[in-house]
């Protein structure tokens, strides 16, 4: 049995140059070489390392919560308010960016603190 060594994510949009640069700002991405009729773009880790976002343009909206969203991982290691203050700081990047701060959920006794937003276009995604 072969095991999967790579694969892409693939976002439903309205405007996909457009969400596109989003997500290069968000993940230091960078476009990759997008097609004339722009009913796709792409981007990519340029060290190699993340998976390929892509994103097409379908006719409808989005009409209910997505059952897979990214979650990025701002914080990883943090903890208490020191991951709380770094959560915070990439979400006030990512709203001057267009993206939507949700809510913040604070830590309890199972889990740290994250942060849930949408994207430009309304897609889910998390600050973890």
């Amino acid at each position: 049995m072969s095991s999967i060594k790579h694969f892409q994510v693939t976002f439903d949009c309205a405007e996909p140059a457009r969400v596109a640069r989003f997500w290069c700002e968000v993940l230091g991405y960078v476009v990759s070489a997008p097609p004339e009729a722009d009913e796709w773009s792409a981007c990519v880790d340029p060290s190699g390392a993340g998976p390929r976002l892509y994103f097409q343009r379908v006719p409808e909206g989005k009409a209910a919560k997505n059952r897979v969203h990214l979650d990025v991982r701002v914080a990883t290691g943090l903890v208490g308010e020191e991951r709380l203050a770094a959560l915070e700081a990439e979400c006030a990047r990512l709203v001057a960016l267009g993206a939507v701060h949700v809510r913040t959920l604070l830590a309890d006794d199972e889990n740290e603190s994250c942060i849930g937003m949408q994207d430009i276009e309304g897609n889910e995604f998390c600050l973890d």
